[in-house]
This record gives structure tokens, C-alpha cells and sequence, in this order.
């Protein structure tokens, strides 16, 4: 009879954990957090758009990231040469973004989040991406930039 009560409230327990939890950790975003995430839709947006001019306005001029598979931190010259690259041989079916945290001191934002991708080559063959990146914007105007990011990929 003792087994059955602590299967009985560990069931309780389990049931409290999977349908009270969730809308507990549900992120309530601030105007301001969803001004900045729109920013970061933004500019996956006109990436997946192969909008190559585009996306580079949203990266300041002093603007350094780091791609996981990358050896060193990259600049906007050397972003600019990596993506047209990128543009030509791939192209994004389908994306997804997802915030994770979005933190706002001043003028400077940091972003993390998760996103997943099915990209298609040169041949049309599709592969599915998906991955963490972290970026840092800062204000312009009524416009978020890009000075700094790290991520990529956890699968391919």
C-alpha cells in the first residue's frame, strides 16, 4: 500500500511539473525587448531573402562576431565576402527564430536565442540546420545593429 501512495504522488508531482511549469516560464517580453526582436527578425529575414545590402545595414561599422566553426572573429568586410558566398550556393527554404533572453542596458541589447533552418544547395539537395547564437545590438536611430555575435550550429 506504501508503494502505491509514492507512485500516487509522484504522479501528482510529475503532472504539477509538466502542465503548471511551462506557462510559469513563459517570457512576458517589455515593448522595448519586442522592439529589439523585431530588429532580429528583421534582419534573418532579409538574410533568408538573400538581401545581401539589406542584412549588412543591420551590422555596424565596427562590428565583430564569431562564428563557432571559425578560427578567428570576423569583421563587416569580411562578413560581406563570407555571406555573398553563402548566397550564391544556398539558399534558406524555411527559418525559425526563437528568443530565448533579450537584455537591455542603455543603448546595447543582448540577444540570445535558438533558430533552425532547412537550407537548400547548389544541387536543390535540402539539409536541416538548427543552433544557439548570441547577438549584441546596439541603438542607432529607431534601429537596433549588430556590433557583435557569436554562434552557429549544433547539427547540420
Amino acid at each position: 500500500m506504501r508503494h502505491f501512495m509514492n507512485i500516487r504522488v509522484a504522479s501528482i508531482i510529475l503532472c504539477v511539473i509538466v502542465f503548471v511549469a511551462p506557462p510559469l516560464l513563459a517570457q512576458e517580453w517589455s515593448a522595448a525587448q519586442k522592439g529589439v526582436w523585431k530588429n532580429v527578425e528583421a534582419y534573418w529575414d532579409l538574410y533568408a531573402k538573400r538581401d545581401l545590402e539589406g542584412f549588412l545595414n543591420y551590422l555596424h561599422t565596427d562590428y565583430s562576431g564569431w562564428f563557432n566553426s571559425a578560427s578567428l572573429p570576423s569583421d563587416k568586410a569580411s562578413t560581406r565576402k563570407w555571406i555573398s558566398h553563402s548566397f550564391q550556393t544556398t539558399k534558406i527554404s524555411v527559418y525559425e527564430v526563437n528568443p530565448v533572453a533579450i537584455k537591455i542596458h542603455g543603448n546595447v541589447a543582448i540577444v540570445h536565442y535558438y533558430y533552425s533552418s532547412i537550407r537548400k544547395d547548389a544541387e536543390g539537395k535540402e539539409s536541416n540546420r538548427s543552433g544557439r547564437w548570441s547577438d549584441i545590438l546596439m541603438k542607432q536611430g529607431d534601429k537596433w545593429v549588430l556590433i557583435g555575435d557569436h554562434g552557429g550550429p549544433t547539427s547540420n
